[in-house]
């Protein structure tokens, strides 16, 4: 993988195919590759390997030399980013800066990210509840529902996160009650599966095995409660059973958008 900013794009898509295929693979990631001089050793070091080299890089330059150094090595190259672009620039009648480095440049979205990120910590797991109601997204559910990665993986997308956790025997904390409902998501997990991940929390603290934290029949009717609560206050719920951290982001942001909730 070789990028001219930090490579998550590519890695993404690169991740995403490489699902497809029931096969051993690693993935090399060359960050910052913004001349033609670096580009020798990468692809000589590919074929090595034998490895396929996928890039995204906006240098016309340090792109030509990928491909062209590639095929005189006899390394298969990918362009992920070349040709999109040039249906962009097609479609928009309008030349490409061919600047690298603009996704995580110093933008304003930037510095958004990073009071996002700051406000989800600060947030977490109950934390400074007299400013929750800066947020943007509030979720909320029983204890080990994925609260906190959820916030931080929320938070790096822009929006200002915080999560409170809903404890059997203790009335929820004013400032969640008093949150616009539209902000509020409430978190769920199939009963089986959360007290499996408990009984793993439960290992690892080294606590004792039998408790009602971990015992079926009272994670059930926790989970009720919790799932009653949400109906009564007006909270849209969303259960991460099976799911990927970003799945379950993508159904939150989904009906986060029925009510137009961007980012602040």
């Amino acid at each position: 993988m070789v990028s001219d900013g930090t490579g998550e794009t590519a890695t993404g898509a690169v991740r995403a195919a490489m699902l497809q295929f029931r096969t051993l693979w690693r993935l090399r990631t060359y960050g910052d590759v913004r001349h033609t001089h670096q580009v020798r050793h990468i692809v000589e070091h590919a074929a090595r390997e034998k490895a396929l080299v996928v890039f995204t890089v906006v240098d016309t330059g340090v792109a030509a030399a990928i491909r062209d150094q590639g095929a005189e090595l006899g390394v298969p190259t990918v362009d992920l980013l070349g040709p999109l672009i040039s249906k962009v620039a097609q479609h928009l009648h309008a030349e490409p800066r061919s600047q690298p480095g603009l996704l995580h440049g110093f933008t304003d979205e930037y510095f958004r990210r990073i009071d996002a990120v700051e406000f989800a910590v600060r947030h977490d797991d109950g934390l400074n509840l007299r400013t929750l109601f800066e947020a943007d997204i509030v979720l909320t559910g029983v204890s080990r529902t994925s609260k906190t990665p959820l916030s931080m993986y929320l938070a790096q997308r822009g929006f200002k996160t915080g999560n409170v956790p809903l404890v059997p025997g203790l009335e929820p904390p004013r400032e969640l009650l008093e949150m616009d409902p539209r902000k509020v998501i409430g978190l769920t997990l199939e009963p089986s599966t959360l007290v499996t991940i408990r009984q793993a929390r439960m290992r690892t603290l080294r606590a004792p095995p039998w408790t009602s934290y971990v015992d079926h029949e009272s994670v059930v009717q926790e989970i009720q409660r919790a799932k009653r609560l949400c109906r009564e206050r007006g909270w849209r719920v969303v259960d991460s059973s099976g799911r990927a951290v970003e799945e379950t982001a993508a159904r939150v942001l989904e009906l986060l958008e029925m009510d137009t909730v961007t980012p602040a």
